[in-house]
């Protein structure tokens, strides 16, 4: 199989130094068990969609036939909307991070990753906005405003995972293992990566049932 690589660094700086860039070279490398038969590096934000780089790779994959290949989902983009123009390309993609994940499985991600940064975004401008109505000095420990983002992290997760569990339940599977199984059987990947078991799905149930409680 054929491959053609695409790394993103954010700065000029991260760009001359290898800085993030080294990384997403070995890690490619070792994805594909080899080297692929072009790369192409962008040094730009993941805000922005011109990516004359990016385009440049997936028409150099389409004219050879060849798979994209990433280190990471977020090096293509945080916008759902951006990647799932990507995935109408007609060029295969494949990201190490997430090497079982078929399209589907990355425009959920995709969806989770935009989910993430809009809510962890919108609560912290509504905590701060509540906090300087009360008179309190802005600013928080960070072990604090960690802990807020790891909750609305794992909030927009479950709320991505929640339209394929509920297709695994229409189907029959309805315990925690067997909804596990499920899951990995289809390349969805656990919050922190990795295989799902029934403790993380059972997590993941009683989370989903309190954003139900709460409207979500």
């Amino acid at each position: 199989m054929r491959y053609v690589a695409y790394y993103r660094v954010s700065t000029a700086k991260q760009g001359t130094s290898g800085l993030g860039l080294a990384a997403q070279e070995a890690a490619v490398r070792t994805f594909i068990a080899g080297e692929p038969i072009a790369a192409f590096t962008e040094v730009e934000s993941g805000k922005r969609d011109d990516r004359p780089q990016l385009a440049a790779a997936l028409a150099h994959a389409k004219r050879y036939k060849a798979t994209l290949v990433i280190a990471k989902l977020d090096r293509l983009a945080r916008d759902v909307h951006f990647i799932s123009g990507l995935l109408k390309s007609g060029v295969e993609i494949r990201a190490c991070d997430i090497p079982t994940a078929n399209r589907m499985v990355l425009h959920i991600m995709a969806a989770v990753a935009e989910g993430e940064r809009e809510m962890i975004s919108e609560r912290t401008k509504a905590a701060l906005a509540a906090a300087k109505a009360r008179g309190v000095r802005l600013g928080t420990p960070d072990s604090q405003r960690l802990a807020r983002e790891r909750r609305a992290a794992a909030d927009a997760h479950a709320h991505g995972v929640r339209a394929v569990l509920d297709g695994i339940r229409v189907r029959g599977s309805t315990s925690a293992r067997e909804i596990a199984v499920a899951l990995n059987a289809e390349g969805v990947p656990a919050r922190r990566g990795g295989q799902w078991h029934p403790t993380s799905v059972q997590r993941l149930l009683e989370r989903i049932a309190k954003l139900e409680g709460r409207g979500s």
